[in-house]
């Protein structure tokens, strides 16, 4: 999964190549192998650190999408890797020695979400969250939620957001969405300020804005979802004051058995995966071997807000070509779903029989297209799924 270049012994002639040329080729590496080039030759160092190529980077960085899986062996070898939208491989960042001292021995570790240069891990044991930015090498627990010490299990990924500032920024908010006394209600950490504050959201009266219109200050958080709808909590950068939106769900197959998030397939027909106020519904058959017990994708919808918020709105079908090209056998399946810049992206990951495979589905709301951003071997074998998140590029500063 990693690359084997090594970057001492190769840049003896790549410094020899003209400036230009090489600061071409460093923009287009992943971050990991920028930082260990910076160690690797003086001249090559004096190219990463001028301001001129920061900026080109983090503005290269900016419109990049990273997908991020934490793999392990149960209490060891854990793993922190990437993959870019622009990239043919996996990286992989250092972060065991940065945990090390923070996390006891024997701890599971679960990872949360990521934004910018900046991961959430939950500690199942110790019901802890820390913060990490690999770039800057800092590790930060953050304080329990109003709501109390939170197991790995407690976390949903649709209703929580990691919210991180321009490049260079070292603050960030962590927002997630979660019925307390029976009422929806949005909680904040702030880690300039270290606090965390509640607030009760509001029952939503008007029109959202349209999803090619609702840009990246427009936040929807998921509160709970099921077969025939859900509760969602939105919130906008230019208030305070967040919103309930209440989405009914009469899209069909209600005979269907039905999974939110994470499915085994051998049981379930369609699987709900929720994401930034979208949902997509994988519908599901059986596998034509009765020696193996295991399904396999016939269709994979994807759905919006109507414009009221009152109910889920079909946006569009993968092409039945595409889905033939990408799907294999599964017998548990997950999904991981994103909004960002007018891109809508569902990454699904499962696993047959010991095999795991991954597929990064996009859709381009302004052009209606669909997309397949074709992953190298993960190589998971043997190891454990511990997070996933789509998130944007690591940044320079």
């Amino acid at each position: 999964m990693e690359s084997h270049w090594n970057p001492a012994s190769s840049t003896v002639g790549f410094s020899l190549l003209p400036s230009e040329l090489i600061e071409y080729i460093i923009l287009n590496l992943a971050l990991p192998d920028i930082v260990r080039l910076k160690f690797a030759n003086r001249f090559v160092a004096s190219i990463i650190r001028d301001q001129s190529f920061v900026r080109k980077y983090n503005l290269n960085s900016s419109s990049t999408t990273c997908l991020f899986i934490y793999k392990k062996r149960w209490h060891r070898d854990s793993m922190l890797h990437g993959f870019t939208d622009r990239s043919d491989r996996w990286f992989e960042i250092p972060i065991v020695k940065l945990l090390n001292p923070i996390v006891p021995p024997g701890e599971d570790l679960y990872f949360l979400t990521a934004s910018g240069n900046y991961f959430l891990f939950a500690l199942n044991t110790s019901q802890e969250i820390i913060s990490v930015n690999p770039l800057a090498k800092t590790v930060k627990k953050i304080p329990p939620s109003p709501l109390g010490p939170r197991g790995t299990s407690s976390w949903r990924r649709s209703s929580m957001k990691l919210l991180t500032g321009p490049p260079g920024s070292s603050h960030f908010r962590f927002l997630f969405a979660e019925f307390h006394e029976n009422y929806p209600v949005l909680f904040e950490y702030d880690s300039e300020k270290n606090t965390w504050r509640f607030i009760e959201a509001r029952e939503y009266i008007g029109n959202l804005p349209r999803m090619n219109e609702r840009g990246s200050d427009f936040t929807f958080l998921s509160v709970l979802n099921g077969r025939s709808g859900s509760v969602l909590i939105g919130l906008g950068s230019r208030t305070d004051d967040p919103v309930i939106v209440r989405p009914r769900f009469d899209g069909g197959g209600e005979e269907q058995r039905l999974a939110v998030g994470f499915s085994l397939g051998n049981v379930i027909d369609r699987l709900h995966v929720y994401g930034d106020g979208n949902m997509m519904v994988l519908r599901s058959d059986g596998i034509d071997d009765v020696n193996k017990r295991g399904r396999i994708l016939k269709s994979v919808e994807l759905w919006g807000l109507s414009p009221n918020g009152m109910a889920w709105e079909l946006t569009s079908v993968v092409p039945r070509g595409l889905i033939e090209k990408v799907t294999k056998p599964y017998g548990v399946i997950m999904g991981c779903l994103k909004e960002r810049e007018g891109i809508i992206m569902v990454v699904l990951v499962s696993n047959f029989e010991g095999k795991w495979d991954i597929i990064w589905l996009c859709y381009d709301v302004m052009r209606e297209q669909w997309n397949w951003v074709p992953l190298p071997d993960c190589k998971m074998k043997g190891l454990n799924m511990a997070g996933i998140t789509i998130s944007s590029g690591l940044t320079l500063s």
